[in-house]
């Protein structure tokens, strides 16, 4: 019943900047963590920020500096600010939502369906 919903990728040149958006909808008691994943072409998916509860963060060592990861608890939404972009940002980027749903004992994570971020000339 929950579902994730990403926007604001697309095609930028290398020192541009990009705001990714998702939104959770559906039966929602609480969200502990919220987290953006990318993954490259011929890589592997790797963790690229987290965000908690409380409001703490956490970024990958490459993207350290660059990008900002934020949220709207009453939008249910969580945003990546992604700013000096490099060639090797290239990838889709997924959301992550790890959210606690009424009557549920503990939490699920629910994935959002990736929106590609592509940095070129």
């Amino acid at each position: 019943q929950v579902q994730l919903v990403e926007s604001g990728g697309g095609l930028v040149q290398p020192g541009g900047s990009l705001r990714l958006s998702c939104a959770a909808s559906g039966s929602i008691f609480s969200i502990y963590a919220m987290r953006w994943y990318r993954q490259a072409p011929g890589k592997q998916r790797e963790l690229v920020a987290t965000i908690t509860s409380g409001g703490g963060t956490n970024y990958a060592d490459s993207v350290k500096g660059r990008f900002t990861i934020s949220r709207d608890n009453a939008k249910n939404t969580v945003y990546l600010q992604m700013n000096s972009l490099k060639p090797e940002d290239t990838a889709v980027y997924i959301c992550n939502q790890q959210i606690r749903t009424p009557l549920v004992p503990g939490s699920v994570n629910y994935w959002g369906q990736g929106t590609q971020v592509t940095v070129s000339s």
